[in-house]
């Protein structure tokens, strides 16, 4: 973020395009002054008031609700104005368009993506970890995404991190305390029971990693690619995951010249799946364009389902997709049509235990490879995510886990280590506050805001 904080900002609040509802949004110190010079009239605070929103001329652009948030009684923790209107693009650019004008002697300016909530972050309304349930929350794609980004919001994931983090300062003040006086660190560690109290610190973190690897697993999904030959199913079996026809199927080779992708949602979970264009060496150029797509799909997948026919079950691609796959994806072989399957065919099922068996034409066997994706995400349906987790907090807690083993190893010492003690509590202390945003370098707030949308 360049732009300074100490100026009002404006932006459009809704979705781009048509809606029965349009906002406009204001935010800064003191609007006063601005709201008499746009509206014509003062506004009593957090009441509704219906009239018209007039032009330069004094004619309305619209007529709607304005609404005035005193500070800090605010989403930002600033004045904020909303002007509630008819939600046309036309309407909404030029009630905008109009607030920018009359705001100029205020410095009021367009917002950046995200400033609304980065400014809630730097007025304390809110801490990092529930700004990014903001985003998390707008984005959520099902309704289990959306309780557990409602949660994060509500301050659930926090609080159990401000937790964990309140109880690693307590050790730390008996620590600093007690490096004053050498001679007593090692009854420091028996008279205040920090070995015992260190481990309770480190089971209960060990939960919150648990969960918020259940709430990433639950944010990002899976990222699924169906490869193989051509007519081994690919496009059948990804009509019969999505339940409705996505994929032209017929019995030409080389139908599928480009990835057609659909999420699909397992026990909340998003599960994006992408069919690609049948592997095979051609000397058509458009489908030799699909293929080599296909490879660049396979290179950024979690997962890849190798397809095979299961009445045609060697495949000279085992190789091949092995070597594009990326380090982090796993490769299933997947055998489709057994519903043709015969007596003939039972002793290459028994060779192949690892592999998964379907019919994307009767649906034997989806359960079992719905079942499989789940676990490869890591996800387990018994035990719902509270929250939503990022990478990054995954990284934290995982950094802090690791100092806390450091400070249990140094514990353990006969030694006199109580400073190593010490400093291991305190880098496992600010590894948990980059989390909420108690020690976060600004750089990784203009990373974490400029993915927001405008408006908020």
């Amino acid at each position: 973020m360049t732009h300074s904080v100490s100026q009002p900002i404006a932006a459009i609040a809704t979705a781009p395009g048509r809606g029965g509802i349009g906002i406009v949004r204001v935010s800064g110190p003191s609007l006063g002054p601005f709201i008499f010079a746009l509206l014509g009239r003062t506004l009593a605070p957090r009441h509704a008031n219906f009239g018209p929103f007039p032009d330069a001329e004094g004619q309305a652009i619209d007529q709607g609700i304005s609404i005035y948030f005193a500070a800090p009684s605010s989403y930002t923790g600033e004045d904020v104005l909303e002007l509630q209107g008819h939600g046309g693009p036309a309407v909404m650019q030029a009630l905008l368009k109009r607030c920018l004008r009359v705001g100029q002697p205020y410095g009021l300016r367009l917002a950046a993506p995200g400033e609304f909530t980065l400014r809630a972050f730097l007025n304390d309304k809110i801490d990092l970890a529930q700004a990014e349930a903001v985003a998390d929350l707008i984005d959520a794609s099902s309704e289990t995404a959306a309780r557990a980004a409602m949660a994060s919001y509500r301050g659930d994931f926090s609080k159990r991190v401000d937790n964990i983090a309140n109880q690693i300062v307590e050790l730390r003040m008996l620590v600093e305390a007690t490096l004053d006086f050498p001679e007593e660190e090692i009854e420091f560690l028996e008279k205040y029971q920090a070995r015992a109290r260190l481990i309770s610190i480190q089971n209960e973190l060990g939960d919150v990693l648990v969960q918020s690897q259940q709430g990433m697993v639950l944010r990002e999904g899976l990222h699924v690619v169906l490869a193989g030959e051509p007519n081994v199913g690919k496009s059948s079996l990804l009509n019969a995951l999505a339940g409705q026809d996505l994929a032209i199927v017929t019995d030409i080779a080389g139908t599928t010249r480009d990835k057609v992708s659909q999420v699909i949602h397992l026990d909340g979970v998003p599960i994006t799946i992408i069919d690609t264009a049948g592997l095979r060496d051609t000397d058509d150029k458009i489908e030799a364009l699909g293929i080599a797509r296909s490879w660049a799909e396979i290179e950024r997948a979690d997962v890849v389902l190798h397809l095979l026919d299961v009445q045609h079950p060697t495949s000279p691609l085992d190789s091949k997709i092995e070597s594009h796959r990326s380090a982090r994806s796993v490769v299933l072989s997947v055998f489709n049509k057994c519903d043709l399957v015969d007596s003939n065919t039972h002793s290459v099922l028994n060779n192949h235990q690892e592999a998964l068996f379907v019919s994307a034409k009767t649906g034997d066997g989806l359960a079992a490879l719905r079942s499989c994706l789940l676990a490869l995400a890591g996800w387990q349906p018994s035990q719902e995510s509270p929250w939503l987790a990022r990478q990054r907090h995954i990284d934290a807690l995982t950094s802090a886990q690791e100092a806390l083993r450091c400070a249990q190893a140094h514990a353990d010492q006969n030694d006199r280590v109580l400073d190593l003690f010490a400093e291991e509590l305190r880098l496992a202390h600010d590894h948990l506050g980059s989390i909420t945003g108690r020690m976060t370098p600004d750089d990784l707030l203009g990373e974490i805001f400029s993915r927001f949308c405008i408006g908020k």
